[in-house]
């Protein structure tokens, strides 16, 4: 059992990152992705300092930096007024802070960082078009999972199974019934903007968040400045299932036509959009079993509204792989521990972005009384108990 690998489900950026700190600390691993291969798709995301730490503990922030962009600072305004209501300074202001760079960067273009960093290791190996599809054996003496592809299934001995496989895991149906994730009729759209075709009058190396009536919308750099990305957030009662649909380009630029005209600019200027449905579920209560356990959306899916999907997955990624390589004759128990440690970390952490929600969308009156205490609020002391996490 000691020579028999860590099988981790699913090659998003918790697997991946999950997949390199164990494979770098010497432990054999099999990374299954369902996917036959993965595709430049998906959309920006922000590494805050809680998470870009943690990649570059792990020795990417040479190529990281070669993707990523520094915005200087982020900046709230009105949707309506265009004004100003506060300010976080970021770029070198967060690395004097918390000693980690707050980066914005293409999830694709993280994905092959991370990609081709455990494909350079020897402990490590990739298998695509498969997926995790039953638990043939789960005790303290040992793991045996079947992986099936369209055509076939085999039965694979492993030292542990970490689901790292998404809101809807298949790794976390065979723990156990949990509730069904919940339409939140809310739509994200998104698009990319080269920076070419940015608006001339409008900074290139800051964040904006606009808060509006029942939407939202945010813009940062991407791909070290050479392209902005753009996520409109809005109350819906459309479903659409899956990851990316295409937007209907009328339907985005109406529902923004009152907005200030700064924010306007920026709706128009995206050329193409993709819009999907945004859905939530409680922390699952049981995250794990004997040697089985769950990280990211698998165990807890985070909203868009705090920018902490991907990094409280490289968070659940690096604190299990420390854990593992701390008992590593007790892998039960190190899971266990990793659940017990992650577990009010995600909770509070999907509250607070629940809780963003709630107020960016405020309506009037309530987005008054929303506007003077957002103004009155120091946002770099706001967020210091998220982005000042190191592990433990």
């Amino acid at each position: 059992m000691q020579d028999a690998p860590f099988l981790i489900a699913g090659a998003g950026i918790g697997g991946l990152t999950a997949a390199l700190a164990l494979g770098r600390a010497g432990f054999s691993c099999l990374l299954v992705e369902q996917r036959t291969q993965i595709e430049e798709i998906g959309a920006g995301l922000q590494l805050s300092p809680n998470a870009s730490r943690i990649l570059i503990e792990l020795g990417l922030e040479p190529v990281l930096t070669r993707y990523a962009a520094t915005p200087e600072q982020l900046l709230v305004r009105d949707g309506t007024d265009g004004k100003t209501l506060s300010t976080l300074p970021m770029g070198v202001s967060m690395v004097q802070k918390f000693s980690a760079p707050y980066w914005s960067i293409h999830r694709a273009d993280l994905q092959t960082v991370l990609l081709d960093a455990v494909r350079g290791l020897g402990t490590v190996r990739l298998i695509f078009g498969r997926k995790v599809s039953a638990l043939v054996k789960n005790d303290d003496e040992g793991l045996i999972v079947t992986c099936s592809s369209a055509t076939q299934s085999e039965d694979v001995s492993c030292r542990s199974l970490i689901g790292a496989d998404g809101l809807w895991s298949s790794v976390a149906d065979l723990i156990g019934p949990a509730k069904v994730p919940e339409f939140l009729r809310y739509q994200a759209w998104r698009g990319l903007i080269p920076i070419q075709d940015w608006p001339s009058h409008l900074p290139k190396t800051e964040s904006r968040l606009w808060l509006g009536s029942k939407a939202h919308l945010v813009h940062y750099p991407l791909r070290r400045g050479n392209a902005i990305n753009v996520v409109a957030v809005t109350s819906d009662a459309e479903n659409r299932l899956g990851w990316s649909h295409p937007g209907e380009r009328h339907k985005i630029t109406d529902r923004f036509r009152e907005w200030a005209p700064d924010a306007k600019d920026v709706i128009n200027a995206v050329a193409e959009w993709s819009v999907w449905s945004l859905f939530d579920r409680p922390a699952r209560p049981q995250w794990g079993t004997h040697r089985v356990t769950l990280l990211g959306d698998a165990a807890h899916p985070v909203l868009p509204f705090l920018a902490q999907g991907a990094a409280l997955a490289i968070e659940d990624a690096a604190t299990l792989a420390k854990d593992i390589i701390a008992t590593p004759t007790d892998v039960s128990g190190a899971l266990r521990r990793y659940e017990a440690k992650r577990r009010p970390r995600a909770s509070q952490v999907q509250e607070a972005a629940r809780a963003n929600g709630r107020t960016y969308h405020l309506g009037w009156p309530l987005n008054k009384a929303r506007n003077f205490v957002m103004a009155r609020t120091d946002l770099s002391k706001r967020y210091d108990w998220l982005y000042s996490f190191t592990l433990s």
